[in-house]
């Protein structure tokens, strides 16, 4: 499976942008898709997932992000909103039922 992700950029606090993933190399419908970030100086953390149970997120970007996805297009989008200074990361897409598959990542900043 290869990933490629896009979307980042700056934004100051409040804003909103959307990242996207496009997927190839295997069937997308049955892909467990979803978004880690890696803030400055942190490790790396689980954003969001999109599967056949639904969508999942980290508490702290509950209600401000959206992860969906399009069969058609085979992409997944994480629509963010209300963006926070401490949402600066890069975002890695990911793929696979245990994680195997990332992206490279895209640099969210946030400012204030």
């Amino acid at each position: 499976v290869q990933l490629q992700a896009s979307g980042g950029g700056l934004v100051q606090a409040g804003g909103s942008l959307r990242l996207s993933c496009t997927a190839s190399g295997r069937t997308f419908s049955t892909l467990d898709m979803a978004w880690f970030r890696q803030r400055p100086g942190k490790e790396r953390e689980f954003v969001a997932r999109i599967n056949v149970r639904g969508t999942f997120y980290r508490d702290s970007v509950q209600g401000r992000f959206t992860i969906s996805g399009d069969n058609a297009r085979r992409t997944v989008y994480l629509q963010m909103t209300s963006l926070k200074v401490e949402d600066t990361a890069v975002y890695y897409c990911n793929a696979g039922v245990q994680y195997e598959y990332w992206g490279q990542g895209t640099q969210v900043t946030v400012s204030s």
